[in-house]
């Protein structure tokens, strides 16, 4: 953009203030768990808002399945015998696709190492190689 940069300013943008809101009585349990794991650590960093709380349900609905699902292989295992022979279990492909939706909505709130601007165990160390700005 030519000429002037415009001046920025900061807008509060609907900070869920005060006490941390508890979770939808609607979760399953398992989600309500990582509702009370997650959401203070949104809430503590200001970062839970009233327009990402949808986003934090889907979250937790999302590990829920996730640990649902892993409950369930674990009593009926993960293969099934099936007049075609063994398969996995069908409990496999939600469980799949649940923990790719809680990966990608905990990187949009924030949730992960990478996203709260943790750099792990290379911290600190230089980084020259031609690559150096794409994994940034």
């Amino acid at each position: 953009m030519k000429g002037r940069k415009p001046k920025l300013t900061v807008i509060d943008g609907g900070i869920v203030r005060g006490k941390c809101p508890s979770a939808p009585s609607w979760l399953t349990s398992q989600a309500k768990a990582e509702w009370k794991r997650a959401a203070p650590q949104l809430h503590d960093r200001n970062l839970l808002f009233a327009d990402t709380l949808a986003t934090l349900e889907s979250y937790c609905v999302a590990v829920g399945m996730v640990r649902e699902t892993e409950e369930i292989m674990g009593r009926e295992g993960r293969m099934v015998t099936t007049e075609n022979g063994p398969k996995p279990h069908p409990a496999f492909r939600m469980q799949s696709a649940a923990m790719r939706e809680a990966r990608l909505l905990a990187a949009e709130l924030g949730l992960t190492p990478h996203r709260r601007g943790s750099k792990g165990k290379d911290e600190g160390k230089p980084n020259d190689s031609w690559d150096a700005d794409l994994l940034a």
